[in-house]
This record gives C-alpha cells, sequence and structure tokens, in this order.
C-alpha cells in the first residue's frame, strides 16, 4: 500500500527521507493527469504537491483516506480548502522556505529591468553598439512600492532599503502602529500606484485581488515604472500590461506568474511584441538552494503529522 504520493518535483534528499520511513509514490507529471491522481490518492493518508496539483472537485473526492497535504510553497489557492477543512485535512504550506529566493528574483529583475542595458544582445549581434539608446537608471534612491505587505513583501523591504532604495507599501489590514512598518512608508493603493518606480506584487489571488491591477491601475503608474508580479496570475490584467507597455506609459515588466499555467503558446500570444518584457515559468521561489529547504521542510512536516507528532 502506498502511504505518500508526490506529485511535482521534489528534492532528491527529501525523497530519501520519506522513502526511508513510508512507501512512496513519486511523478513530477502526475498534476497534469487528473484521472490517475483520482485513482492514486483513493487509499493514501498523505499526498506532497506544488501549485499546478489542483486537489479539488473529483480528485479530492476520490481521496477518502486523506489525512494530510504538504504544499511545496505557500500559496493555497490550488487546495479546496473549504473541504480540507469540513474533512480535517491537515494542510502544510512551506512558510518562508522560498522567501530569499523570491526576494533576489524581485530585486535581480528590478535591477535589470531599471538599467535597461541587457536587452542589447539583438543590437550587438547585427553589429550595432547602442550606448547612448541604452543608458539605464541607479536603482538607489527609487521608490519600491510594495502591494501587499506580508513576510515576502517584508524581506524585499529590507533587501531594497539595504541597496538604497526607498520603500512604500499598502496592505489595509495592517494596523498603522505595527512595528513592521518602521522605514516604510504607509500609502493607500492609488498613492503608491503613483509615486512608486517599482511596484512588485505581494497579495494572494482572492475576489478581491483579482483584476485589481488594470487598465486604469496602469494610467495611475509613472510612464518609466516597472511591474513585478509574484503572486498570482489574475492579479494583474495582463492584456492591458501588454497594452501600457507598447504604448509606452510603462516602463518594464517581469512577470512569473500567470492565470494558466502552464502558460502555453494560445495563451502566450497576449505578451507577443510587448518591449522591455521579462517572462519566467514561475519559478521565482525555486532555486537550487529554496528547493532544498521546502522539500525538506514539507517532507518532515508531512511525516511528522503521519506519526502524530504535531
Amino acid at each position: 500500500m502506498t502511504d505518500i504520493v508526490i506529485t511535482e518535483f521534489i528534492d532528491e534528499a527529501a525523497i530519501a527521507g520519506l522513502r526511508a520511513r513510508y512507501t512512496v509514490h513519486y511523478d513530477p507529471e502526475l498534476y497534469a493527469h487528473p484521472d490517475e491522481m483520482a485513482r492514486l490518492f483513493a487509499d493514501v493518508p498523505a499526498v506532497i504537491v506544488r501549485n499546478q496539483t489542483q486537489v479539488r472537485g473529483k480528485v479530492l473526492e476520490a481521496a477518502k483516506a486523506l489525512k494530510v497535504i504538504g504544499r511545496l510553497g505557500v500559496g493555497l489557492d490550488n487546495l479546496d480548502m473549504e473541504t480540507c477543512a469540513a474533512r480535517g485535512i491537515r494542510v502544510f504550506p512551506a512558510t518562508g522556505a522560498n522567501s530569499l529566493s523570491v526576494v533576489e528574483y524581485v530585486i535581480g529583475t528590478t535591477m535589470t529591468l531599471l538599467r535597461g542595458a541587457y536587452f542589447a544582445n539583438a543590437a550587438m549581434l547585427a553589429g550595432e553598439f547602442p550606448k547612448t539608446r541604452l543608458i539605464g537608471r541607479e536603482v538607489a534612491g527609487k521608490l519600491m512600492g510594495l502591494v501587499g505587505f506580508g513576510a515576502i513583501a517584508r524581506d524585499v523591504a529590507r533587501h531594497a532599503r539595504a541597496i538604497g532604495m526607498e520603500v512604500a507599501a499598502y496592505h489595509p489590514r495592517l494596523p498603522a502602529d505595527d512595528p513592521a512598518w518602521s522605514g516604510v512608508r504607509r500609502l493607500e493603493l492609488e498613492e503608491l500606484l503613483a509615486q512608486a518606480d517599482v511596484v512588485s506584487l505581494h497579495v494572494p489571488l482572492t475576489s478581491e485581488t483579482r483584476g485589481m491591477i488594470d487598465a486604469r491601475a496602469f494610467a495611475r503608474m509613472k510612464p518609466d515604472a516597472i511591474l513585478i508580479n509574484t503572486a498570482r496570475g489574475g492579479i494583474a490584467d495582463d492584456a492591458a500590461l501588454v497594452a501600457a507597455l507598447k504604448a509606452g506609459k510603462l516602463g518594464g515588466a517581469a512577470i512569473d506568474v500567470y492565470e494558466q499555467e502552464p502558460l502555453g503558446k494560445d495563451a502566450a500570444k497576449v505578451f507577443t511584441g510587448a518591449p522591455n518584457l521579462i517572462l519566467t515559468p514561475h519559478i521565482a521561489g525555486n532555486t537550487v538552494e529554496s528547493n532544498a529547504r521546502v522539500s525538506g521542510l514539507v517532507a518532515e512536516k508531512v511525516m511528522a503529522a503521519l506519526e502524530e507528532r504535531i
């Protein structure tokens, strides 16, 4: 009998630790086959997933013996949390384990997009030398605007300040006297969009946040500002983003998350022809180091839950 099913990639050391104590079925492509998932989930007490595995509907209904879900990441929008709570299924995300990787992605793409010199390959290979056209901007002194001010955003704030940036954040539910605001300007969303040189999204995808960065939001932003989305697809309107980039009303963008994942050729067409745009495959939180941390943390939590140590 299988004890744990793992539906997406995980660090090898974590698998070895799990297999030393449990029977494990590991298929890093299983997330793409819901019927097979439903069959495999039927009798297992634990599953470990990433963000592409949808644990809801017939898959969750089939999992009659399920007690524990380990989430290799922090977002929970791919899980039917209401049903899990009703059935007493415990969910363990990897809170904090991939924070540094996301922070470095945000800071790195901020520097890349503000500087602008790293999009010169085509011109250079064509024999051009576009030196004056590619004079970019320094990071120091720019305003980093954080939409959402949870744990990862606070880490972004610390790193941004360390390289000379000013920081502002929008978080409607965090009291004004919370110590987290120390050194960070507390702004309403409209104010932040109008003032920030960099807008980085750090909110979950909910009915409240879906589409919150729309055409009107882009119109409020500085024409040379940049947008970074490592949160969730659907928070920003991608078509409106591309329109702003093409019209020269936005300086650049880095998008790591999409409403449809994998993105696919048809869905990707919306981004065609957009200048100063970096597209990455939901990888901001994935590095060699963070994968080891995330995998080890979740594996230990799943085993501890199965053994009723937590």
